[in-house]
């Protein structure tokens, strides 16, 4: 089936720029498998929750591919979520202990310590530029727990406006015409500039710490000592890609995440009010710890059902690698295959009145939603390899910040999303207003 109001030349370029995630989710009403025009090229767009699964675990026949990833590869580097099926099996293989789970509970103690300092720096009453702190918030915990140290001020500051320009500029050479993205325009050349300073910085933390010989227990010790069943490493180059690749993702996807979870309970004061009574009563005004994740069920159920209604990773592109089929639909190699977890979050016969924000979708005593229809993090041998990583920095995040705080936007504030890899409000200004007096007093 293809998508109606195919334009000539143009496809559904219009389409998806006018409004990218209602168009998206707009194909689920044609049926299984969609075609739309992107330019005058076609895609396939997988509707149907059954099919993206079988499509996300057949990774060598539908690997990761198309414009999207190619783009990102040009810019970032063969990371492990960028990287081809053929690389894939052994860097996963040796990054995975780096987030063992006793890993992870390492590296909760950063995100309790960072967390806890961007709390204690506000004052009541404050206007608080959000989106911009929580960036803040996250890159120095991804610094912290790949390097065991800061990024001085001004590093962060440009990685934190490169990772901006990179994420922006891969949605927009996706959407390009391939011979429109090979130009030398300004924004193009811009997105190039935004990817080599990022690399340039990281690669020179990489350069100081590979020398050491020491594990420190962060990220890039289980990086650079990780090995494989014949004694094999990655390499220096290996190394700065997953860095970047790990940078990029850790800091921009946990900050969307809690920038669109503090905008939706703004909105939602019976939810504010079951997360206080939770927060409240586990953790009394203090920071949240790893051992306090299994006592904070429905903060986790906030951070679920904001990744059902804002995935990060909201729209992928793979390439068919031969022939094949998917849903009894021939695809010829070099097929794009397009999948959005957004699409599949607010499919109204999964998810009934989709875009109302309800956590209790993910009571596990009630009727969850079925597994094959939850895919924040993807699925399959291509899933998230941080998504643990992810969820209990967030959970800890936004439990400490309830704890303290109530935050309500103020004039000024846009939360439509922006068109990016990672989409997040375009403006969010937020007042603080302090839960205690020993808050107040500060």
């Amino acid at each position: 089936m293809v998508a109606p109001r195919r334009l000539p030349v143009l496809g559904h370029l219009l389409s998806l720029l006018r409004d990218p995630m209602g168009f998206m989710a707009s194909l689920s009403a044609h049926g299984d498998l969609v075609a739309i025009g992107l330019g005058p090229s076609t895609a396939i767009v997988v509707c149907d929750p059954a099919l993206t699964q079988e499509m996300l675990r057949r990774d060598r026949v539908f690997d990761k591919g198309g414009p999207q990833f190619d783009s990102g590869r040009a810019l970032v580097g063969d990371g492990l979520a960028l990287c081809p099926h053929a690389m894939h099996r052994r860097q996963r293989r040796l990054i995975q202990p780096a987030f063992r789970p006793d890993r992870i509970a390492g590296y909760a103690p950063v995100m309790t310590q960072h967390v806890a300092e961007m709390v204690d720096s506000w004052r009541d009453g404050q206007i608080v530029d959000v989106k911009s702190r929580l960036h803040t918030f996250t890159a120095g915990v991804i610094a912290a727990t790949l390097f065991g140290q800061a990024i001085s001020e001004s590093d962060q500051h440009r990685l934190l406006r490169d990772v901006e320009t990179v994420f922006a500029g891969v949605v927009w050479q996706v959407l390009m015409p391939a011979w429109l993205r090979r130009w030398p325009v300004l924004g193009n050349r811009a997105v190039a500039e935004a990817a080599r300073e990022t690399r340039t910085i990281l690669g020179a933390l990489v350069a100081a710490r590979r020398g050491e010989g020491v594990d420190r227990g962060d990220l890039f010790s289980a990086l650079v000592f990780a090995r494989d069943r014949d004694g094999g490493r990655l390499s220096d180059t290996e190394i700065i890609d997953q860095v970047v690749t790990f940078f990029f993702a850790g800091t921009d996807t946990t900050a969307t995440v809690l920038a669109w979870a503090l905008s939706l309970l703004d909105r939602h004061p019976e939810v504010v009010a079951r997360l206080h009574t939770e927060v409240d009563s586990v953790l009394a005004g203090r920071p949240a710890r790893h051992e306090d994740l299994a006592r904070l069920p429905y903060t986790e159920r906030v951070i679920a059902e904001t990744l059902r209604l804002r995935p990060p990773a909201w729209l992928q592109t793979r390439a068919v690698s031969e022939d094949t089929e998917l849903g009894g639909q021939p695809l010829p190699a070099g097929t794009t295959v397009i999948y959005s977890s957004y699409l599949i979050h607010h499919r109204p016969d999964l998810y009934p009145e989709p875009e109302r924000f309800d956590p209790d979708r993910f009571d596990p005593a009630l009727t969850p939603p079925p597994r094959d229809a939850v895919l924040p993090f993807a699925a399959g041998a291509r899933k998230c390899i941080g998504d643990t990583f992810a969820m209990t920095e967030a959970i800890l995040a936004l439990a400490t910040i309830a704890a303290r705080w109530d935050l309500h936007a103020v004039p000024g504030t846009d939360t439509r999303p922006t068109l990016a890899v990672v989409p997040q409000p375009r403006r969010l200004r937020m007042r603080v207003t302090a839960r205690t007096p020993e808050t107040a007093a500060r």
